[in-house]
This record gives C-alpha cells, sequence and structure tokens, in this order.
C-alpha cells in the first residue's frame, strides 16, 4: 500500500527560516517536522512505501531521510520538473499505481489523527475518495466541507467568503482515494485537488465521505503554528517525543554540559551537545537545538533556537526563533517574536 506526501511547497510563510532548510525538515526538537507524518503513516502496517512529492531544494530533504531503512519504512522521492497544483501532484507521484487505496497527506499537517480508523471508514463505505475534515473557529482561510448526517460531502468550498459559511468543518488535508479516480487528472498539468478532482466527485454523485475528526490538529506552516506545535507538545495537548509520558517536564540530553548555578524552568528542551554557562536561566518553553552555546548570565525565556545557535553573556532573549548559526551578541535584548534566518549575527548590545 502505498502514501503520498505532498511536501513541494517553498515554505514561504516561515522566511526566513526556510531559506536554506526545506519546511518538511525544519526542526520541531532535534527531529525533522516529516518524521511526526512518517510516525503517523506507520500506524497502518499495510503501508509500506511512502512517495515524498517534492519541488523545493529536494537533496536537501533526501539528505536526512535516505531511503527510509532507518525508520522501518521504504521511501521514495519524486521531483515535479514544475509546481504541478495538489492534483497534479498526486497524479504525477501516484504514476500509474493500481490496487490499495492511497494514503494522501497535505506536507503541513500535524496531527494525531486515528489513521486506521480513517482507513476502516473508507473501506466499510466502499467510497471512491474518503477526506478527513476538522472544525476551527474561522474557516474562511481554509477549505469548507459540507456533508449530509451520513458524513456523504455534499459541498466544498475553497476560501469560503463570510456568507459562504454554512458549518465549521475543513479539509485537514488528508485523504484516502482509490487510484482509479485519479483517471480524470489530466497528466503533467497544473491542477488542484480542491477545487477540480473534489467537485467532480460530488457533481457525478461517486461515494464520497468525510470522517470528521476533533482531536489534535495544526497546519504549522506560519511561524505562530510552528511556535505552537513546541507549546502543545511540551504541555501534554500533542504526544510526541520527547515529551510523551513527561509533559511538563525540563528534557535536557545527557550529552549537554551545564555549568553549576544554571537556573532550568520546566517545560524546556536542551539538546545534545549544548553548553550553558553558570549564572544562565533558561525558562518555561525555551528549546534548544543540538550544540547550542549559551554563555554566562543569559536569559532565555521561551525561545526557539535551531542547533548550533551561539548567545553571549548577558544577553536577554524572549520568544525569538532562530535558525542555525544564528549569534547573539554580548548584553544583547530581543524580545517579542522576531525570526532569525541562518548565521544572523545581532551584534553587542543590539536592542529589539
Amino acid at each position: 500500500m502505498r502514501a503520498i506526501l505532498l511536501a513541494g511547497g517553498k515554505g514561504t510563510r516561515l522566511r526566513p527560516l526556510t531559506l536554506n532548510t526545506p519546511k518538511p525538515i525544519v526542526p520541531i526538537f532535534d527531529r525533522p517536522f516529516l518524521q511526526y507524518q512518517i510516525d503517523l503513516l506507520r500506524q497502518v502496517p499495510d503501508i509500506d512505501e511512502i512517495v515524498l512529492s517534492l519541488n523545493y531544494q529536494p537533496r536537501r530533504i533526501e539528505e536526512v531521510f535516505g531511503d527510509g531503512s532507518d525508520l522501518g519504512i521504504h521511501l521514495r522521492y519524486v521531483v515535479e520538473p514544475n509546481p504541478l497544483g495538489t492534483g497534479g501532484a498526486i497524479k504525477f507521484a501516484a504514476e500509474q499505481y493500481r490496487g490499495a487505496p492511497l494514503v494522501v497527506f497535505n506536507g503541513d499537517v500535524f496531527t494525531s489523527v486515528d489513521l486506521p480508523a480513517v482507513l476502516a471508514l473508507h473501506r466499510e463505505r466502499k467510497a471512491k475518495a474518503t477526506i478527513v475534515l476538522t472544525p476551527v473557529d474561522n474557516p474562511t482561510a481554509y477549505g469548507l466541507v459540507e456533508t449530509d448526517k451520513d458524513g456523504n460531502v455534499q459541498a466544498f468550498l475553497e476560501k469560503p467568503t463570510p456568507d459562504q459559511i454554512r458549518c465549521d468543518t475543513i479539509n485537514a488535508g488528508i485523504y484516502i482515494l482509490e487510484p482509479e479516480t485519479l483517471d480524470r487528472i489530466p497528466v503533467d498539468t497544473v491542477y488542484s485537488i480542491e477545487r477540480g478532482y473534489f467537485p467532480s466527485l460530488v457533481a457525478n454523485q461517486e461515494t464520497f465521505v468525510a470522517y470528521t475528526y476533533r482531536g489534535y490538529w495544526l497546519d504549522i506552516g506560519a511561524p505562530d503554528k510552528y511556535r505552537q506545535a513546541h507549546l502543545d507538545i511540551m504541555d501534554g495537548r500533542f504526544s510526541a517525543a520527547p515529551f510523551a509520558g513527561r509533559p511538563g517536564a525540563a528534557v535536557v540530553s545527557p550529552d549537554a554540559r551545564i555549568d553549576d548555578g544554571v537556573t532550568i524552568e520546566g517545560p524546556c528542551y536542551i539538546g545534545p551537545g549544548s553548553v550553558i554557562r553558570r549564572g544562565t536561566r533558561i525558562g518555561p518553553h525555551s528549546v534548544l537545538g543540538s550544540h547550542c552555546h549559551i554563555g554566562e548570565d543569559v536569559t532565555i525565556d521561551g525561545a526557539i533556537l535551531w542547533p548550533n545557535t551561539w548567545v553571549d553573556s548577558e544577553a536577554k532573549l524572549g520568544p525569538v526563533i532562530a535558525g542555525r548559526h544564528t549569534h547573539f551578541g554580548r548584553n544583547v535584548e530581543v524580545g517579542g517574536t522576531a525570526l532569525f534566518g541562518d548565521k544572523s549575527v545581532i551584534t553587542d548590545y543590539s536592542k529589539a
């Protein structure tokens, strides 16, 4: 059985963090984001191959995951010659596949959905396609999906206007598709699954059912949501490594070097190889990736620091997000939710 992960986006909303790091491998506690999706797909024993549909910096992603042997599943990579839209990308990745249903994931989805239950519903209803829905407070930024009382999809409105909203369930970016239904998608053509494929199922009165999931779901494609994913794992709203079974803890790698006189307040994460000098305080919801170096008398309150970040003495950092090899100078004071790309340099005594 095959799964397809649509991971070709450029991550523009997360820039400058994604200029050198494609969104599928942005770190969440030193784990690439895509690994959480792969963990979810492995809940379905029938899935023996995951195809990554890529477009932006594909080699960087392949360097991280290889052939998938370390993860216990076969990974294959396909690179669109040109961006083909969601439907075109699925068609391109599926090739001439026939047989068991395809499982498709949007590359922004961070969720704990019961994937075996979704597949069971698809098979029970003998559906041509099954879509996972999730409720949100404001559906105008998403694809709004209306169903009848039996869960049959009745209407699919991509990014509706306020006067079109009659329910709160949106497209959660997870689909089960029968391979033969992809024949309607033209080859090597820009095609939207939301605006073309799904409406055609409704128009043709094909069996198109919805699985409504009211558990944890997050689109991590924007900085505030990327931060939220970290907070939710640390606080136990989403159970995942390295905080599974210990929400609220201070998770400190045994390979980190912590001086006497350092204050560490959970929940927080300190990665392997990191060094923290005396007099420093690591506050709640702070994340220090691997091999960070924190000088003396530093205060870090809720910052997310990617690997190899250097913070000099007496600096004060609020809830910033900093890319790899960022350097914060002495007595720097940076509050707010600023983003710093890889190799940024914030010079001594800077304030922001």
